[in-house]
């Protein structure tokens, strides 16, 4: 008696990648979540600890790595971390605006606001600034 063979179709490759992207996604998102939520949980102990966790550059070590992983080009690593750099001093903002608004008596809701107002603005200017100086980022 003959066998039959069974013939079974070749894995689509794109179907694979497909795949493997999302998983990717999802471990992002994972990580991502995860510190955010051990910032918040950190804040209810000790606000020194939540404030030097949040203060790391984490997301951005996250975005290197992904970059890197994902295209293997270091240069654009490079291209992100310079761009990052510039982006850090308007982000400064936020953090003194917000505490001083906070402390003046103009509630949570209006405080973040207007600290996020200020902070767009502050970004705004440093683009502006960047232009003129002819720093790309």
């Amino acid at each position: 008696m003959l066998e039959e063979s069974t013939s079974y179709p070749e894995p689509d490759n794109n179907l694979l990648d497909v795949r493997q992207a999302i998983m990717q996604y999802v471990l992002k998102i994972v990580l991502s979540a995860a510190i955010l939520v051990a910032v918040a949980e950190l804040a209810k102990r000790s606000s020194f600890w939540a404030a030097a966790l949040a203060s790391l550059p984490l997301i951005s070590l996250l975005a290197f790595v992904w970059l890197y992983l994902e295209s293997g080009d270091i240069e654009k690593v490079a291209i992100l971390s310079h761009g990052i750099f510039w982006m850090v001093l308007p982000s400064l903002v936020l953090f003194i605006v917000l505490p001083l608004l906070l402390r003046g008596g103009l509630g949570f809701w209006l405080s973040l606001g207007a600290a996020c107002f200020a902070t767009a603005a502050a970004y705004f200017g440093m683009v502006k600034i960047l232009g003129v100086l002819g720093v790309r980022i």
